[in-house]
């Protein structure tokens, strides 16, 4: 079954459905709101780091993975600093045409490399070192434009891509190695025709990298590149809509008949693609996404397009545990690009763990409140079990685990308080600052541009001690002129060497 016309990323089409695509901005601060953030936060930041306390990742215990194993940080744990005190260690542009953009779907961090795909190219920047020569270690050019990426990464730096090479067709898989730039193996996908940049998924679980679009399926080995099983759809009205990787494998399956759309969600052996359990979602949901695949959380749109509900599952048998409302949140499973790149697996508002599901909130229309807060649901019961809260005109966003912590982003928003990485355990409350930065704005004449930090927009990492800032598309503030835009930021501290 086709999705209609092969819309390429390319054609006048896909590209003014894309830039008529509405652009939520952030909650502009008054007269008031910055004499207010003046006199209540002057000295704040020194104030909350030196009443933090220490160390932040409780009893978190670092467990070795194996190299092909997909970096997980709830395994891969982050020390504290010795100091919060950021540095930037890059900080690179790229020029955009006027009245043009390029998109940069994918983004990715190793120890010593920060990555990043841009149109029909893939390049790996240096960490470190001098700002003030060129810091691309790498690139690599594709025969073709990206049509998807995986967020995972395994632990010795490999992540696959998806790339068009023939038409609008998706019809290339390839895994690359992120510290070297070194294209690993290529391999053509079956059956491929009706595989689009709107519809072709991505993922990568330990030792399988797994490939799905409208009209099939495909896994292959990280290693060899050899390919593991594929399916292709003949009759069926149901196919594999995309899969979310990490520390599982799960499709999501779409199944339409007599003109209304189903889905259900399966645990996949990665290797073989026997499914070991199934759960089939309520009719009247609109949409589904899988932010996580161990636990398995769905996040879905129950009679409505945007997301209201998460639903747990159980890993054993797929079995329902709870059902979470979000009426009140803001889950972000619509970043700009949404309907592009493979987004099935993909909400920037929600992190899990073991046993603890952490949703960022909407934000607050009291200058005098909390900007927001990030809720730490029980995977099991549903229930809400610890809350951090923002600051006045300072945001949260929830990054990724730190073993059974939470790295969290706090925003900045005036020229008193820094922005923050934070470590956060859920348990005893206690914060403990990584990295206290500020980023650069339009008004700063220091850098050329600005540096987004709005999860609808950007992309934020944390890795090895060092926060990275990377928006999905690269354009000008002023679209008429041409000029360099930032593509990568990231910031480190001087007190941990790596």
């Amino acid at each position: 079954m086709s999705f209609g016309p092969p819309p390429s990323m390319y054609t006048q089409s896909a590209l003014a459905a894309d830039q008529s695509r509405s652009r939520r901005r952030r909650r502009l601060l008054g007269v008031l709101a910055a004499v207010v953030a003046v006199v209540l936060c002057a000295g704040a930041g020194l104030l909350w780091y030196h009443s933090a306390g220490g160390a932040g990742h409780g009893d978190a215990k670092a467990a070795k993975q194996a190299p092909d194993d997909v970096r997980d940080g709830r395994e891969s744990v982050e020390k504290a600093p010795v100091s919060p005190e950021g540095q930037i260690v890059v900080d690179h542009e790229e020029n955009v045409l006027a009245n043009k953009f390029r998109y940069a779907p994918g983004t990715w961090a190793t120890d010593k490399i920060v990555a990043r795909t841009v149109s029909n190219w893939i390049a790996g920047y240096r960490i470190g070192g001098s700002l003030d020569t060129d810091n691309r270690a790498w690139k690599l050019d594709l025969d073709g434009p990206v049509c998807a990426v995986s967020r995972d990464v395994t632990v010795d730096g490999r992540t696959p891509v998806v790339i068009q090479t023939s038409g609008s067709s998706c019809d290339q898989v390839l895994m690359v190695d992120l510290n070297t730039g070194r294209k690993l193996w290529q391999r053509k996908i079956p059956a491929s025709e009706f595989a689009y940049v709107t519809n072709t998924n991505v993922a990568l679980t330990r030792g399988v990298v797994a490939v799905a679009w409208g009209q099939g399926s495909a896994a292959y080995d990280t290693d060899s590149g050899k390919r593991l099983w594929n399916t292709t759809l003949a009759t069926s009205q149901c196919h594999d809509a995309g899969y979310a990787g990490g520390p599982a494998l799960l499709a999501l399956v779409t199944c339409k008949q007599a003109g209304e759309r189903t889905y259900r969600v399966e645990k996949l052996a990665p290797r073989t693609g026997k499914v070991a359990w199934s759960y089939s979602v309520s009719k009247g949901v609109q949409e589904v996404f899988l932010p996580s695949s161990d636990p398995p959380v769905l996040a879905v749109a129950a009679g409505d397009v945007l997301v209201t509900d998460l639903i747990t599952l159980d890993p054993r048998n797929g079995e329902r545990l709870a059902t979470i409302s979000l009426k009140n949140y803001e889950p972000y499973c619509d970043p700009e690009t949404s309907g592009f790149f493979g987004v099935v697996d993909k909400c920037s508002g929600i992190v899990a763990g073991r046993d603890r599901v952490f949703v960022r909130s909407k934000d607050s229309d009291d200058p005098f409140k909390p900007a927001n807060r990030i809720t730490a649901f029980d995977v099991r019961k549903g229930t809400a079990v610890a809350t951090f809260s923002g600051r006045k005109f300072q945001s949260v966003l929830p990054v990724r685990m730190n073993g059974d912590d939470l790295i969290v982003y706090r925003a900045s928003m005036d020229e008193v308080q820094p922005a923050a990485i934070v470590d956060w355990n859920p348990r005893t409350g206690k914060e403990t600052p990584f990295l206290l930065f500020r980023l650069p704005t339009e008004e700063d004449k220091t850098f050329d541009g600005k540096v987004e930090d709005d999860p609808q927009f950007s992309v934020l990492l944390y890795e090895h001690g060092r926060a990275f800032f990377a928006p999905y598309r690269l354009e000008r503030e002023d679209p008429g002129k041409a000029g360099p835009v930032i593509s990568v930021f990231g910031v480190g501290t001087a007190g941990l060497k790596h």
